[in-house]
This record gives C-alpha cells, structure tokens and sequence, in this order.
C-alpha cells in the first residue's frame, strides 16, 4: 500500500513536472520570437530596435481589429495581420531609421524607444480597443490535450509548433535562398556586400520588415495565453536578456536564449518565493555577463585601431 501511494506521487510529480517544462518553454518560444527580431536588425544593421515590444502589441491588435471589425476568422486575420506588419516594419525603416544611420548608437536607441511610446499611446487613443483588455478569440482556445494523464493546453502546444516550423522556415531561407545568402553576406560586411552588386539598404529594409512579421507572430501567438492589451510590448524587456544569453549576433542562439529564460522563469515562479519569477530572467544575464560575455552562441567580437 505504502509503495503504491510513494509511486502515485512519484507519477503526480512527474505529470506537474512535464507541464512546468511545456509552459516554460511555450513561454520561452515567446522570448525566442521576439529576440529574434533584435538579432536579426543586429546583425543586418548593427542597431538594437527597443520597439521590438511594441511591434509584437501592434501585431496583436492588427489581428484582434481584423476580426472585430471586418468580421475575419483567425485564420484570415492571423496572416493579414502579419503581412501588414511587415509592411510597417520596411516603412519604419525607410522613414524614421535610414535618415540617422551613421548617427550615435544612443541616438539610433533613444529613437526606437520613442517609436515604442509613440505607438503605445496612437493604440490606446483608438476607442473601444485601446483603452481596454480584450482576448483574442482562436479556433483552439480553452482546449487542452491529455498526455498520458497530463492536461496540456492547445495554445502552448501551437506556440511551441509553429515557433518550430518558423525556425525551420527562417534556416530554409538562410541556407538555400538568394535572399537569405545574401543577408548573410550583408550582416558580414555592408561594405563588401554593397561593392559585390548586393542591394544592402534594400535588404535592410526587408530585415526590419521580417522582424516586424516575427513580433507580429510572437504577439498573435501570445494574446490567446494572456489577453490583447496596450502595455503587453513590455514583454520585450524579458526577451532582450534572451538575445543577450544566447549572443546577440546568433539567431540559433535567441532560440536557445529564449527557451533558457522561459524555463527559469517557469521553475523560478514554482519553486521560488513570489517575485523572484519577475527578476529571474535578469539574474540570468548577470550571471551569462560574468561567465560568458559574449552569450552560449555569440563569437569574439573585435575591432582593429
């Protein structure tokens, strides 16, 4: 009797232990998402894009406005919303960015914090949307899987799936197609790409556009977990000690770096006292600077005087 009750915990443990890692690391998928989008203008144009966040919310609103209004299924809304924040990716980097490229980094900075706020407040000036906290009605929501005894739910499931298929799709592209050969040649060296016949600022702007796409991602994927509200960007400053973990030049690294935040931060909120889940992801990086500066990914970065 005692062994059979020992084994019924031993299972329980095991089940609650599963779910913790399928939240952490739905939750990392996130982080992931969104950190891709700093490494990605990093590395295509040395500039960090604080408004990452704030792109992710827009994306989210764009889906939850495509549905409201206009009557979209989420399947309809969901990709629309995407490739309309692309399209706002590549305008913000013609008009606001490309003016002060060669400026100071802090200005460049200071810029995409403003972009941040300034998108904050036209969302929360919207009536009947801006002001308020909404949830974003999918096909899935509320549905959960049962896993050998475990209760898991649909929505991290298709986190965690189509963060995959994404990555899968962004290596695809990176190995095997022009343009992905060719940003990769940009990010090595503007210079040299642009004297080889490469349309570097073309491709900039294809990046900012791509990233904005991926934030949009992030946010439509996230909005079903939590709920569609204007200060949900915010979740932009746990993503960037993800890029920094996993080095803020390597895209497999934001991967990895996001899922590393999303786990400690879903055992850190379990096992650890109240509040030491918000700061969990922070004492990462502190302990990733002491140990590995340059992230599990990142290279040896130096310059010649």
């Amino acid at each position: 009797m005692a062994l059979a009750v020992v084994g019924g915990a031993q299972r329980e443990s095991g089940l609650a232990l599963l779910q913790l890692v399928i939240s952490g690391v739905a939750l990392g998928c996130i982080y992931a998402l969104i950190a891709l989008g700093f490494v990605l203008i990093y590395k295509a144009t040395e500039t960090v894009n604080f408004a990452q966040g704030e792109l992710m919310m827009l994306g989210a609103f764009g889906g939850l406005v495509l549905m409201r209004s206009l009557g979209l299924s989420f399947w309809f809304a969901a990709p629309l919303a995407v490739v309309a924040m692309m399209a706002l990716g590549v305008a913000l980097e013609r008009l606001v960015i490309r003016p002060i490229l060669g400026q100071p980094q802090f200005t460049i900075v200071m810029l995409t914090i403003g972009v941040g706020y300034v998108a904050r407040g036209l969302i929360t000036m919207v009536p009947q949307i801006g002001s308020d906290t909404s949830t974003l009605d999918v096909p899935y929501k509320g549905q959960v899987l049962n896993w050998g005894g475990a209760v898991i739910s649909v929505e991290q499931v298709a986190v965690i799936a189509v963060t995959a298929l994404l990555c899968l799709l962004l290596y695809a592209m990176f190995r095997y197609s022009k343009l992905g050969v060719a940003m990769q040649a940009a990010s090595q060296n503007q210079l040299a790409a642009y004297y080889m016949g490469i349309p570097v600022r073309r491709l900039n702007g294809l990046v900012w556009g791509l990233s904005a796409g991926v934030a949009a991602l992030a946010g439509l994927l996230l909005a079903p977990i939590t709920f569609v509200h204007v200060n949900m960007g915010f979740i932009g400053l746990k993503a960037f000690p993800a890029a920094v973990v996993g080095g803020f030049g390597s895209l497999p690294g934001a991967i990895v770096g996001g899922l590393v935040i999303g786990l400690v931060e879903a055992f850190a909120g379990f096992y650890l006292p109240e509040g030491f889940k918000d700061i969990a992801a922070y004492v990462v990086v502190l302990v990733m600077l002491v140990v590995k500066p340059n992230g599990l990914f990142g290279g040896a970065m130096r310059k010649k005087v």
